[in-house]
């Protein structure tokens, strides 16, 4: 009994980190499934939206003069919600530019694809360093979702709760969105036969545009919550593209719930064996992937995916 309470605090943490994990993969196995593509530029994304939530939760308004003054007089609370909501919509417009850039790449090598995407994950990179600068940013959080409080004996971190709930709340919009909505039957139907989506009268490069940049908008929404947990620095995208990649093999590729069931196993396993074994935390999301492939090798709830044409 002992232990288990103990770990509840590294549940926790885990948990709140899976479900994030999740997030990110969602929007990165919608872009696999109906571009066919593995997006290199999508921890790149995630980053770009943290900083623009940053810029707009915290800016220097300092020359706006009577509106300056207007603006940070709001609380940060909404000043916060609107950096979560702008940030998203213009990373999604940077993904739309992404995707019409790679119009040309399409029906060719998946080689072009990537080296596009990796180009572009650099490109993102290096303009957060010249904006922003290269030393590690701070995002600030309303009060109410900062500091701790204690449960029994333990104490926990309230914003490892928030972002907890807001992660489920946002895979639950996600699945609502693919489950019940025309435009998510469309996205469903391009991840499995694009050229009959195609024969049925679906614009399919509009189909492309939208979901990259709901992919976009995803990892953004995931990068702005999972910032004040990990910390804001440009090369973050990088701890993020790996993780999400592997997460969505090791829950199947094209499988929504496998990339949830992945993201939240990933999440409990860095967590936990971080809390005993912190050189380790990283290393133990690869033994999973090598334990669970060499079992399953389409992943968890995987099944013939668009890769293996």
């Amino acid at each position: 009994m002992d232990i288990l309470i103990n770990l509840l605090p590294h549940l926790v943490n885990g948990l709140s980190l899976g479900l994030l994990f999740g997030l990110i993969a969602l929007g990165f196995m919608l872009i696999v499934g109906v571009m066919e593509l593995i997006n290199l530029a999508h921890g790149s994304l995630f980053a770009l939206g943290a900083y623009f939530a940053m810029t707009i939760i915290n800016p220097d308004l300092s020359s706006w003069g009577a509106i300056g003054t207007w603006y940070m007089d709001l609380s940060l609370g909404l000043r916060y919600f609107l950096g979560l909501i702008i940030g998203s919509f213009l990373v999604a417009l940077v993904g739309m530019g992404l995707e019409v850039c790679m119009r040309r790449t399409y029906g060719k090598k998946a080689e072009y694809g990537l080296l596009l995407t990796f180009g572009a994950a650099l490109v993102i990179e290096e303009t957060i360093r010249i904006t922003w600068g290269s030393g590690e940013q701070f995002l600030p959080v309303p009060q109410m979702m900062s500091g701790a409080f204690i449960a029994g004996d333990m104490i926990y971190s309230t914003y490892r709760f928030y972002a907890a709930g807001f992660g489920a709340f946002m895979i639950f919009v996600v699945w609502l969105f693919l489950e019940k909505t025309p435009f998510g039957a469309m996205i469903k139907a391009g991840a499995h036969d694009s050229e009959m989506v195609r024969a049925l009268g679906v614009n399919l490069t509009r189909l492309r545009l939208y979901v990259f940049a709901f992919g976009a908008l995803l990892a953004a929404v995931a990068g702005i919550i999972l910032t004040p947990i990990w910390g804001l620095r440009p090369h973050v995208g990088v701890d993020v593209v790996i993780p999400a990649f592997l997460i969505i093999v090791l829950g199947g590729i094209g499988s929504f719930w496998g990339a949830i069931i992945a993201g939240v196993l990933v999440g409990l396993v860095v967590a936990i064996v971080g809390a005993y074994a912190s050189q380790w935390s990283l290393m133990s999301m690869y033994i999973l992937l090598i334990v669970v492939l060499t079992f399953r090798t389409r992943g968890l709830l995987g099944k013939k995916s668009t890769l293996e044409n």
